[in-house]
């Protein structure tokens, strides 16, 4: 008998129930990386009494705005990346399809993922004479695996929705149950200086760095993808993403809540860490003793393992389409191969060039998700999209530079920039000068197109197809 995954025919209640749910799990698994696991943990620690609202703050920008990316592309019919950023333009389109893949693919992504499962998994049972040879050979294990796993686009769905990340799932509930069952202590510990008064805003700053929305726009045209192989598609499909988008959403708002308040708890025990990856070794540690470290490397790899594998795949969907004469398979080389390099040469200088990078992308991803939930369908969408981007653009180049290297910020003009920017534009000293003079583009864009500065409903179209 098939597979009900394979089935296409049509499709009993029972089969698409199924496939909810294994598309969700498809979804979850692919943006739920080392990320999103230890950054509540670390977040619990620092808001103490304030961990409710600091939470709160977190699933705002953590899982509120990559739920919006989820429905931008539902809404706008898009395959991919390029299809959504298209109305703004061919050329940045494709531009903003480059920089995203590589920033969170192999330059900086998917490199990190097999550096993360190996000093989690690998690295406490290895001498250190061999760390070196021992990295080598596990991120040629690790990615062979993932290109072997993703060389069938249609076998993503199985190997990592209904199973990798099923067992993800499970060994996390077994620490939350074991954890919520013997509780460290009470949660009555004073928070750090910036979560004493401002815990929502500094919960939502700390979930912004997930940079889950950015991620999940680039895997769009995998999980879509997936779907169609399902047999779904028009508006059937439209509703099958939607749903699922929404439940993995809305499991990983309960994943989050319950790693803030496994941090929040710990310091009943323990003493604040450097960060959420010492934070939750430190967890694991004290209620599995010596298996821990071994159940949380299995645990921090299967987390991984899954948003590489997405990753991979996503970027070699997204560049065959935008250069077809080049095959899936040869861009699937191309990122793993490239991703395999990057791991094992300097990783950490790629990653302190990568994040400023980060920086400018996701204000551009959050203005293209607005204006793809408002006006895709308005005949004057085309001015909106381009005065909406033409106004982020220099907020985010400015963030960009403020998280740059210090060879950087350190440049007196650009100290300067920065010092303006801070003190004049809203909002930027947190991190967020870019809210204000984007939707001062969006509303202009609004104004000019309604009054007659707009393409056409035929260009509107045409920028779709």
């Amino acid at each position: 008998m098939k597979d009900d995954l394979d089935l296409t025919g049509e499709k009993s209640t029972k089969q698409k129930v199924l496939h909810l749910l294994v598309v969700s799990s498809l979804i979850f698994g692919m943006f739920f990386g080392s990320g999103n696991l230890i950054f509540p943990v670390h977040l619990g620690q620092l808001a103490g009494n304030n961990w409710l609202s600091a939470a709160f703050g977190f699933a705002i920008s953590g899982s509120l705005f990559p739920l919006l990316a989820i429905m931008a592309v539902v809404v706008t019919k898009s395959d991919g990346l390029y299809d959504l950023a298209r109305p703004v333009g061919k050329f940045y389109a494709a531009l903003f399809l480059v920089l995203v893949h590589l920033t969170i693919g192999p330059l900086f992504g998917t490199p990190r993922t097999a550096a993360t499962a190996f000093q989690m998994a690998v690295q406490p049972f290895l001498p250190a004479k061999f760390d070196t040879v021992g990295m080598l050979l596990f991120t040629a294990a690790f990615f062979g695996l993932a290109y072997t796993l993703t060389v069938h686009q249609s076998q993503l769905l199985k190997y990592v929705g209904k199973y990798l990340n099923t067992i993800f799932l499970v060994l996390l509930a077994i620490v939350f149950v074991v954890a919520f069952l013997h509780p460290m202590g009470g949660l009555n510990h004073m928070p750090t200086q910036a979560y004493q008064t401002n815990s929502t805003v500094s919960g939502l700053l700390e979930g912004y760095n997930t940079v889950d929305a950015v991620a999940l726009l680039a895997l769009s045209v995998t999980f879509v993808h997936a779907v169609k192989g399902l047999g779904y598609k028009d508006r059937e499909l439209s509703v099958l993403t939607a749903k699922a988008g929404s439940l993995s959403i809305a499991v990983e708002v309960l994943v989050y809540f319950g790693l803030v308040l496994l941090g929040a708890f710990s310091l009943s025990k323990l003493t604040l860490s450097a960060n959420g990856g010492v934070a939750l070794s430190q967890i694991v540690g004290y209620y599995f003793g010596r298996f821990g470290a071994a159940f949380l490397g299995v645990l921090v790899t299967l987390g991984v393992f899954t948003t590489a594998m997405g990753l991979v795949a996503s970027f070699a969907q997204d560049f065959h389409k935008l250069f077809p004469k080049v095959s899936y398979l040869a861009w699937l080389r191309t990122t793993t191969i490239l991703s395999f390099v990057v791991a094992n040469a300097g990783l950490d200088n790629i990653i302190a060039w990568s994040l400023p990078v980060l920086m400018l992308l996701y204000p551009l991803s959050l203005a293209l998700i607005l204006v793809s939930l408002t006006v895709h369908a308005k005949p004057y969408a085309g001015v909106v999209y381009k005065m909406t981007i033409a106004f982020t653009v220099l907020p985010a180049i400015f963030d960009m530079l403020n998280a740059s290297p210090a060879a950087v910020t350190n440049m007196n003009l650009v100290k300067t920039v920065l010092a303006a920017y801070h003190q004049y534009v809203p909002l930027a000293s947190l991190g967020l000068g870019w809210v204000v003079p984007t939707f001062a583009g969006f509303f202009l864009g609004l104004v000019l197109g309604k009054f007659g500065v707009f393409a056409s409903a035929d260009e509107a179209v045409e920028s779709r197809n």
